[in-house]
């Protein structure tokens, strides 16, 4: 490069260079994300969910449910009637542990909005016994020693009450076929096959 009159060579060094085109640089890399936040539609805020009111009877109670209209019947259940009998599996209607009686038929209370539940009839596992007096598929669940974690026994126990009430399973492949959404990971199936037909011969 060729010296000017102060002795200092002409022309930009690389530093300087870098120095000027640091900010032009970053500018270049922020405008394209600049120009995409214009376009994107504002954040709306979420609204949130309305009240709903419902009248049930639960365990022959009768009950007025002022709540969210998200609310499932199994939370409802378990967190605001405090009525921790009817258990949280999966939580998508899957595995049949939160398995409720609504009118007399089986049902995944973690599948049903309490909204929906107006003037039914609910019964859970805490309805079923009669005071000290157990059930009788209660009884046979502990005879034939139907269980060993506990965990998916209640709802285990109403569906069994409700595949005895709807009639329809009198050979042991049927009965395994109506109880197949209840499911026991600790595989105890023989002995509550063996606790419903027992209760079914009596019913």
């Amino acid at each position: 490069m060729d010296n000017d009159s102060s002795g200092k060579k002409a022309g930009t060094s690389r530093r300087d260079f870098l120095a000027q085109i640091g900010p032009t640089g970053a500018g270049l890399t922020i405008a394209p994300l600049l120009s995409k936040s214009e376009i994107q539609a504002p954040a709306q805020d979420i609204p949130l969910p309305s009240m709903v009111t419902t009248h049930c009877s639960i365990n022959g109670k009768a009950h007025k449910l002022v709540m969210e209209s998200n609310v499932t019947l199994l939370d409802a259940l378990r967190e605001r009637l405090h009525m921790p009998g009817t258990k949280k599996g999966c939580d998508h209607g899957q595995c049949g542990a939160c398995t409720v009686l609504m009118n007399g038929y089986r049902i995944n209370s973690c599948l049903c909005l309490t909204g929906l539940c107006e003037g039914a009839e609910i019964i859970t596992i805490e309805g079923l016994a009669r005071g000290e007096e157990l059930h009788p598929m209660q009884e046979a669940f502990l005879k034939h020693d139907a269980f060993q974690c506990g965990y998916c026994t209640p709802g285990q126990i109403c569906s069994a009450v409700g595949l005895i009430s709807e009639g329809h399973a009198k050979t042991d492949e049927a009965i395994r076929e109506q109880m197949s959404g209840n499911i026991c990971r600790c595989g105890a199936y023989q002995n509550i096959l063996e606790a419903i037909k027992e209760v079914q011969q009596t019913a």
